[in-house]
């Protein structure tokens, strides 16, 4: 069978994924070139170049370098040349994208605007392909004492009761709190499901004394605030 593409030890020198690096720096190579980097190898008939375009034109949501964070394990090992380890690689790659992401926006978070929380979540919540709910515990002064991820649900609904959200409240002394949670179909407009279960924290939390201050609904680069929008 004939290869479309040379192996790296048949590339020029200097168009070498790592003599590229050194020579122009890591902005001038091209998204496949860096994660051949990481997979630092190919297969018999593939370089690690031609390996990592096959990882990045994989059949799942995302464009480009945005499929690892959608990326499971099961996703990678179908791929010819890629065992265990690649695997774990690649998706620890995608986690500390994801982590990096965060420690920037973190520095310019308000918890006081839906928009800001809802940006800085959306580079967590941009992996997931099922719904999560994730609970934000606020302390007396508005400060953020706790985050917990609460559930996850199927691609269409998640499962959150007020006991599992309140007991932790409680346990953390919290006297307020948001809920976020992503909607993986990208539309975030809310569901009667999310209505109902919003009511129903909202109640119990005021029964308690612990006010829900939003629930903000995050898919697809898009939020919604239910506070903001009147649904609560």
């Amino acid at each position: 069978m004939q290869r479309k593409k040379p192996l790296i030890n048949e590339m020029a020198k200097q168009d070498r994924p790592r003599e590229k690096f050194e020579r122009l720096g890591a902005q001038k190579l091209t998204d496949a070139e860096l994660l051949a980097l990481i997979l630092r190898t190919g297969t018999q008939n593939l370089s690690a170049v031609a390996l990592a375009e096959e990882i990045l034109n994989l059949n799942i949501p995302g464009h480009g370098l945005e499929k690892l964070y959608h990326m499971s394990k099961k996703d990678l090992i179908n791929i010819y040349g890629i065992g265990d380890v690649k695997s774990v690689q690649i998706l620890a790659l995608g986690e500390l994208s994801i982590r990096l992401s965060k420690l920037k926006a973190r520095e310019q978070i308000s918890f006081h605007s839906p928009e800001s929380i809802a940006r800085y979540y959306m580079a967590e919540f941009r992996s997931y392909r099922q719904e999560h709910l994730m609970l934000l515990l606020f302390d007396s002064k508005n400060h953020l004492i706790g985050e917990r991820l609460i559930s996850k649900g199927t691609v269409n609904s998640s499962i959150a009761e007020p006991r599992d959200i309140y007991s932790e409240a409680l346990r953390m002394g919290a006297v307020s709190i948001i809920l976020i949670h992503n909607h993986p179909s990208g539309d975030i407009t809310p569901s009667s499901a999310d209505l109902t279960v919003t009511k129903r924290i909202r109640e119990s939390g005021d029964l308690l004394g612990i006010r829900l201050l939003d629930h903000i609904i995050v898919g697809n680069g898009n939020y919604i605030s239910m506070q903001e929008e009147g649904l609560m």
